[in-house]
């Protein structure tokens, strides 16, 4: 199968866009994947590709401060890691709307991503419906949870944090999917994680688990840190042809 990678810019994002070269133009599932922290839209090709060749439009985004739209991250603790994060929410019904103007995407959307991009896909559940399936990869439910943990290790480390920390980032538990597992409803979403990560911590993932056992919720959890192999990326694209194609077939 011969897919085409096209690197585009809708206004300053920078993405890649993979897909099967025969079927360019025509209309089909659409997943939105986003890279983790540090990191660049190219270092998830790999999963692009795969996503690409099982049938899905796959877009794969820069972060802003990383890949081509790289910054130097900022002094003061956390504040480039949220600031990446919540364009990736500001831009996301953007990306979205931009490829259903051009006639080759319609409702069949998902979104998936590693690491700070798990994250970002557990936010955009909070306020997007229209998401049909989601994988969150060595991510995290718990936002608020998280920026406390960040927030600690800058006291350990003895750095300078603004005292109206919390305050700052008060859209944060807006988008905390364990604060809000309502907004999940009965859509499919895959968590990946390794039992040793010590980046992103895997318990808040199985305190979600426990907590909504009536969610539609995959767990796979592996003997790993905090890394991604390829078997690991095929059992994600296994379940959004599952989720995103078979059902619908």
């Amino acid at each position: 199968m011969k897919l085409t990678i096209r690197q585009r810019t809708l206004g300053t994002i920078p993405l890649l866009e993979v897909v099967e070269e025969r079927r360019r133009n025509d209309v089909l599932p659409l997943i939105v994947y986003y890279h983790g922290w540090q990191s660049a839209k190219e270092l998830v090709l790999t999963q692009g590709r795969l996503l690409a060749e099982a049938g899905f439009r796959v877009l794969l985004p820069d972060a802003a401060n990383h890949g081509d739209r790289y910054q130097p991250i900022i002094k003061i603790p956390s504040l480039t890691f949220w600031q990446s994060i919540q364009t990736n929410l500001f831009e996301f019904g953007y990306i979205v709307n931009h490829f259903k103007k051009l006639g080759v995407v319609d409702d069949r959307i998902a979104v998936g991503g590693v690491s700070m991009g798990g994250i970002t896909t557990c936010a955009l559940l909070t306020h997007h419906p229209e998401i049909q399936a989601a994988a969150c990869v060595m991510g995290s439910p718990q936002l608020v949870n998280y920026r406390t943990r960040l927030l600690e290790h800058a006291a350990k480390l003895d750095r300078f944090f603004p005292e109206d920390y919390e305050s700052l980032l008060a859209w944060v538990p807006k988008y905390d999917l364990s604060q809000h597992p309502d907004t999940l409803g009965e859509r499919p979403l895959l968590f990946w994680h390794g039992i040793h990560d010590l980046v992103v911590p895997y318990d808040h993932v199985v305190e979600f688990v426990k907590e909504n056992p009536e969610a539609n919720i995959t767990f796979i959890e592996e003997d790993e840190n905090h890394l991604v192999r390829v078997p690991t990326m095929k059992q994600i694209t296994a379940f959004f042809k599952k989720e995103m194609i078979d059902k619908n077939q």
